[in-house]
């Protein structure tokens, strides 16, 4: 993508408050992550450009390295602010609005509560309970997917009303099993084998998450 020649348009306004969830629409909050329900598609793009390097790619499988292949462009993503937050101008494109399609899985994109800077992503299957996430690379290695994996619980539990959440990881997965567990996830059952995205068949484990209450939002 050639930036330079991409239009640019005013951006738009503040990120959205915990607590003010509409139709669709989710946000929450962690002590040092901010997750909403994508705004504009540069929210989508640089959530993406987060799982699409060859590390995260080893466990995802999700095909993120081809929506953004090169690291140059992911570079250049992950720098921008969610728009309008630093006050800069976003390329038309990414400008535009993301409307969230309610058939598929719910997907939150993260920020950084500090700096604002994208972190990662968070999906929840809004029919099983099933979460998954991942981090920016520079977000890894300091305790935020512990939070990460805290939010999806949450999202689950008090969004949806789901009093059970659960994850799957390679069975080699050591951070993110570890993450998981002091998430408060705990063994669960589930099939010893997982196909991803890619078609690549890993060696999985199964954890959940419950509570004896559950909530909606509004």
């Amino acid at each position: 993508m050639v930036w330079s020649l991409v239009r640019r348009s005013r951006a738009v306004s503040r990120l959205p408050v915990p607590g003010r969830c509409e139709s669709g629409r989710h946000v929450l909050a962690t002590e040092r992550l901010l997750l909403f329900t994508p705004r504009t598609h540069l929210d989508v793009a640089a959530a993406l450009a987060a799982s699409a390097d060859a590390e995260a790619q080893r466990w995802l499988g999700n095909h993120a390295d081809r929506i953004a292949p090169d690291p140059g462009t992911r570079r250049a993503l992950l720098e921008w602010r969610p728009a309008g937050d630093d006050g800069r101008r976003v390329p038309r494109l990414l400008a535009k609005p993301f409307t969230p399609d309610l058939g598929i899985p719910v997907f939150l994109v993260c920020v950084r509560r500090a700096d604002l800077s994208y972190a990662g992503g968070l999906q929840l299957e809004h029919h099983t309970g099933e979460v998954g996430g991942w981090l920016a690379p520079r977000c890894r290695g300091q305790g935020l997917g512990v939070e990460l994996f805290r939010a999806g619980a949450l999202l689950a539990h008090t969004h949806f009303g789901m009093t059970r959440a659960r994850a799957g990881a390679e069975t080699g997965n050591t951070a993110s099993r570890r993450a998981l567990a002091r998430a408060g996830f705990v063994p669960d059952e589930g099939p010893p084998r997982h196909t991803l995205p890619d078609g690549r068949v890993i060696e999985s484990v199964w954890v959940r998450h419950d509570t004896p209450t559950a909530t909606r939002c509004a």
